[in-house]
């Protein structure tokens, strides 16, 4: 360092980094900018992330949540965007970025690309396939109208109705039909309508305008509003140049109000001039029936006639077969009468009852007798068998034991002990008493002499 010279001052890293963001937000405090989007990340704080880049270089780009609300479509990577914000430095990893207020796709408007963005997805869930559009009632008995009172759109629609058919019901659920909030009304006017039961189609619509005049019936929440419906739905919005996403979701599009009023109203004169000759078309086809019927009932009533005088003559001729049936069947029958008489009063004669009669008669006699024998057959068993019982009772053992005896055997093998040497001094004998049994053990042994 040179003696006299100024010391230079060390800055901290913190300190030039401070220098440099307050250099560049001054410098730069808004700049617009050209570039692809790149590495985009959506944290859950809802702010945007990203890197804007050219074939040279790149810079880092920050769109807060705030910002990120308002946008009509979804950021993509891939997507060349012009925006507009101010340079500033990230200090934590001391890069620079830009700020940005203002984002849109460059060569396309923002909510055209978000019209785009939201039909595919709507498609991609079937919500526009041709397979679940319905067809429009022939004659409905009431149309909903929802649509905004003030607009002209209303008053064509209610002329064409009044005019094509003066019978038919309208039903008007008034919305706005542009605006901040309109989108909800509108959805909800669709679904209640559809549910209330009380229409059998409904239009939905308003006259022409910009994009941004019906944006609302771009709006995701009308679209499966009208898809939900339970009665079918005609778009009728804007002039036939006016494309919305509401057009795709309903079931029959309408390029103006008054055109929709047409598709959903028949001609009530028409209708009924085509009643009237059909009608007429009807009575002439059944007179033409009814003569070429009376002609053929005529026709077979000469064929019957032919044919009715045989039958005559056979009618006469079973009725004479039928008259000579008859005599003779009585006359057989008088016969046979004859000789069921005869036969019965020879049975009469021939007849056992008399001779069973006689014979009941003895009956009791000889029910007497038998009960006299069996009764003295009876006492005489009776008396044998306590004879027999006698002899047993004094041949039982037990009547032996009874008088003082006892029978011995040797255990545990239960042999009968007849003798004195069958056992030895020591072994165990039982000696069965008339009441009860005693256990012994032999002490002596003495045989008979």
């Amino acid at each position: 360092m040179r003696s006299g010279a100024q010391p230079q001052r060390i800055l901290t890293v913190s300190e030039l980094t401070l220098l440099v963001r307050d250099r560049l937000e001054q410098g730069f405090p808004d700049v617009w900018i050209e570039g692809e989007v790149s590495t985009l990340r959506c944290p859950a704080s809802g702010h945007l992330y990203f890197t804007l880049k050219d074939p040279q270089c790149q810079i880092r780009a920050v769109l807060f949540r705030n910002q990120a609300q308002r946008l009509r479509f979804a950021l993509r990577e891939g997507l060349q965007v012009v925006v507009r914000g101010r340079l500033t430095v990230y200090e934590p990893r001391g890069e620079y970025q830009v700020v940005l207020d203002y984002l849109e796709p460059k060569g396309v408007g923002a909510l055209q690309l978000a019209l785009e963005q939201l039909k595919e997805r709507l498609a991609r869930e079937g919500l526009f396939d041709e397979s679940r559009k319905r067809p429009l009632p022939f004659l409905p008995r009431r149309v909903g109208l929802v649509t905004s009172l003030s607009g002209a759109a209303i008053r064509d629609m209610l002329v064409v109705l009044g005019r094509r058919c003066p019978s038919l019901d309208v039903l008007i659920c008034p919305v706005p039909v542009q605006g901040e909030g309109a989108a909800s009304k509108i959805a909800a006017a669709i679904r209640t309508l559809g549910s209330s039961g009380k229409v059998d189609v409904m239009i939905v619509g308003r006259g022409g305008g910009s994009i941004e005049d019906l944006w609302c019936f771009n709006e995701e929440v009308v679209v499966r509003a009208i898809a939900a419906s339970r009665v079918p739905v005609v778009s009728a919005v804007g002039h036939e140049i006016d494309v919305t996403l509401a057009d795709f979701a309903a079931d029959y599009r309408a390029p103006t109000p008054s055109a929709a009023a047409e598709a959903v109203a028949p001609v009530l004169a028409d209708l009924v001039r085509a009643a009237a000759d059909l009608r007429a078309r009807l009575e002439r086809a059944m007179e033409t029936r009814l003569i070429l019927i009376r002609h053929r009932v005529n026709d077979a009533w000469q064929v019957v006639s032919r044919l009715l005088l045989p039958l005559q003559r056979q009618a006469q001729r079973l009725d004479d077969l039928s008259d000579r049936l008859g005599q003779s069947l009585r006359a057989s029958l008088a016969k046979l009468s004859r000789r069921w008489l005869t036969v019965h009063h020879g049975l009469g004669l021939a007849s056992p009852v008399g001779r069973v009669r006689a014979t009941l008669v003895l009956v009791p006699q000889y029910m007497k007798r038998l009960e006299q024998q069996t009764r003295a057959r009876l006492a005489w068993r009776r008396q044998a068998a306590t004879s027999l019982m006698g002899a047993l009772d004094g041949l039982s053992p037990l009547a032996i034991l009874a008088r003082g005896y006892s029978i011995v055997q040797t255990v545990p093998e239960g042999t009968v002990v007849r003798r004195a040497d069958q056992v030895a001094v020591g072994n165990e004998v039982s000696a069965k008493l008339a009441s009860g049994r005693l256990l012994c053990v032999v002490r002596e042994s003495v045989p008979d002499s």
